[in-house]
């Protein structure tokens, strides 16, 4: 099973820790696993090439665990309100995809979220 736990502050979402494998298929066939790996690869670096803000992330590859910080996303860390703005609502738009895809593959996903 694959576990989220997406982290927000104030309401805003700003990271997240992704861990564990799907189990949906198996290894180099799991389709759910394939999604959720490009789904967020393309988070990452549209947040951090295509908006030019701050990412901090680590990623294991023998353990498929995953964890990201957009910091750019809360006030005190980005004053560009449009930039703060955009950031946000890509993190918001993938909290809402993998609650989509909870729906449909229950038994392979766990999805929480901290108020810190």
């Amino acid at each position: 099973m694959t576990k989220f736990v997406f982290y927000k502050r104030d309401g805003v979402y700003y990271g997240f820790r992704e861990s564990g494998h799907t189990g949906f298929g198996e290894e180099g066939d799991d389709i759910l696993c394939a999604a959720l790996s490009a789904m967020t690869m393309l988070l990452i670096n549209a947040i951090e090439v295509s908006y030019a803000s701050d990412v901090e992330y680590t990623i294991d590859d023998d353990s498929a665990d995953i964890t990201f910080y957009a910091r750019g996303a809360l006030d005190e860390f980005e004053q560009d309100e449009k930039k703060r703005y955009a950031v946000r609502g890509l993190l918001y738009a993938f909290y809402l995809q993998i609650n989509e895809l909870l729906e449909e593959y229950y038994d392979f996903l766990d999805v929480s979220e901290v108020e810190e």
